[in-house]
């Protein structure tokens, strides 16, 4: 395969470009409210340790696998990966990673442009003070008739369908590239301003309190365990949006300096979340552990009776649809690129017929939480719980540990020093280290959690199976 000075799609401008887009995709709504809960939790600052020790042995290693498959392979990653497998003399069925990659990311924007569809939903809820002095029981409702509304939740679907197409049609220097600039920017100053805004009115001492006091007590096997998995889900890795990305980068850009700092910046967008989030939680005397519906019910409340809340309460919300926005932005790339390669159509029809088949896949997600609430399509799952287990707990994981795998033992070590030019050698050599035994591990380890996780009744069986097998884990 002769080698291509820059994809066909179009190229960065320049190293931080590519930095605000990674971490535009890595960062979204987990960010705001599942690192920081999950970190609280479970020992405060000793999870941190635990979960930045699992970003450097898990997360990097995989994220500058895939950014290099990207920039090596310089086409959409189901391309990418073919052309690459035939490069290196092996089996076609490589290709099956980019198609990974590239559906999960269609089918992680189907259910998750309806969940940022109810942030958006809440930006005019704040702002026309439908929220003001609102108790803990109306807040519920107006959440739950939020959900029952079908015809709301699809407006909301549509119009962030819409506004990830609008950018993702103009190509990836005049759509993906000027987005990036101005959302990162942005979210980062509505942090700022947030944090400011936490520290002020907020009881912030209990925040630093909930996540950095060292409770080792706290920290335990299945602490390792969430550290571990978020570490890998955090980065958006296996979801072909880092490869896709990888595939603009240009040539004379560091993957190894540049994926640290991509992991350093979304982690301390986590972290800041959590100091915006928790100071205002406690200070109203509200639970921080609700997942989504801290920040659709328990937030609401507070902002709704604290001074000016209305107004930062809106801000709040904006952050959160740009967080959700960036991500979208980079989980329909890798399929839109594929179309324009597959049909040699322009980037316009194929961004609008993917965003239109993720639209109507969506309206199944949309009535999974009303007319459709009990349909079981898979275990006693409806379909947005069905698609965010697949995604979730099989083809991101798996999707992962091919990526480790296929870099780490199959592709020519004269491909990764090439693209990784690396200075220092033990670093090189310490990151092949981790990518061939530590991440493949790792990962198989998340994804067999995630599974039984998902199954209690096989996961009593496995347990049961496993003290059988080693008596002496019984203990006492």
């Amino acid at each position: 395969m002769p080698e291509k000075q820059q994809s066909i799609h179009g190229i960065w401008r320049n190293r931080w470009t590519f930095i605000f887009a990674a971490t535009g995709s890595a960062v979204g709504l987990g960010n705001i409210w599942k690192f920081p809960y999950i970190a609280g939790e479970n020992g405060g600052g000793a999870f941190v340790l635990v979960y930045l020790a699992c970003i450097l042995a898990i997360g990097v290693p995989i994220m500058i696998a895939e950014i290099l498959l990207g920039r090596h392979g310089q086409y959409s990653p189901i391309t990418s990966m073919r052309r690459i497998a035939a490069q290196s003399n092996h089996s076609k069925a490589w290709v099956l990673l980019g198609w990974f990659g590239a559906l999960a990311g269609f089918l992680i924007l189907s259910y998750y442009s309806v969940v940022a569809g109810w942030a958006l939903a809440y930006i005019p809820k704040l702002g026309f003070g439908e929220m003001s002095q609102v108790t803990p029981d109306v807040a519920k409702k107006i959440f739950e008739d939020l959900l029952a509304n079908p015809l709301t939740l699809v407006g909301w679907h549509t119009v962030f369908i819409l506004l990830t197409a609008m950018v993702v049609a103009r190509g990836v220097n005049k759509g993906l590239e000027k987005a990036v600039t101005i959302l990162m920017p942005m979210l980062f100053l509505l942090l700022v301003i947030l944090l400011g805004y936490s520290m002020m009115s907020g009881n912030f001492q209990d925040g630093l309190d909930f996540l950095f006091t060292f409770d080792f007590n706290k920290l335990t096997w299945d602490s390792v365990l969430e550290a571990m998995g978020h570490a890998f889900f955090t980065l958006s890795l296996g979801m072909g949006a880092i490869m896709a990305y990888g595939a603009y980068m240009p040539k004379n850009i560091s993957i190894i300096n540049t994926s640290l700092t991509i992991a350093f910046f979304d982690t301390l967008v986590a972290i800041i979340a959590g100091l915006v989030i928790f100071p205002i939680v406690f200070a109203n005397g509200l639970e921080p552990g609700e997942g989504p519906g801290l920040m659709f019910v328990s937030l609401p409340i507070a902002f709704g009776h604290m001074g000016f809340g209305a107004f930062f309460g809106v801000l709040f919300f904006i952050l959160v649809t740009f967080a959700a926005w960036s991500s979208a932005i980079s989980l329909i790339e890798p399929s839109v690129a594929w179309a324009v390669e597959r049909f040699n159509t322009t980037r316009f029809k194929a961004t609008f017929f993917v965003a239109l088949l993720a639209w109507v896949l969506g309206l199944g997600s949309v009535l999974s939480f009303n007319h459709w609430e009990n349909m079981s399509i898979l275990d006693g799952r409806n379909i947005f719980a069905t698609l965010d287990f697949l995604t979730t707990n099989i083809m991101l994981p798996l999707g992962g540990l091919l990526i480790a795998l296929f870099v780490g033992w199959v592709l020519q070590e004269q491909i990764t020093r090439k693209e990784l030019s690396p200075k220092i050698m033990q670093i090189y050599q310490l990151w092949r280290w981790f990518l061939r035994l530590v991440a493949p591990v790792a990962v198989l380890i998340i994804l067999t959690v995630g599974l039984l996780e998902a199954f209690p009744e096989q996961k009593i069986a496995f347990t049961r199976f496993i003290l059988d097998v080693f008596p002496s884990l019984k203990g006492d």
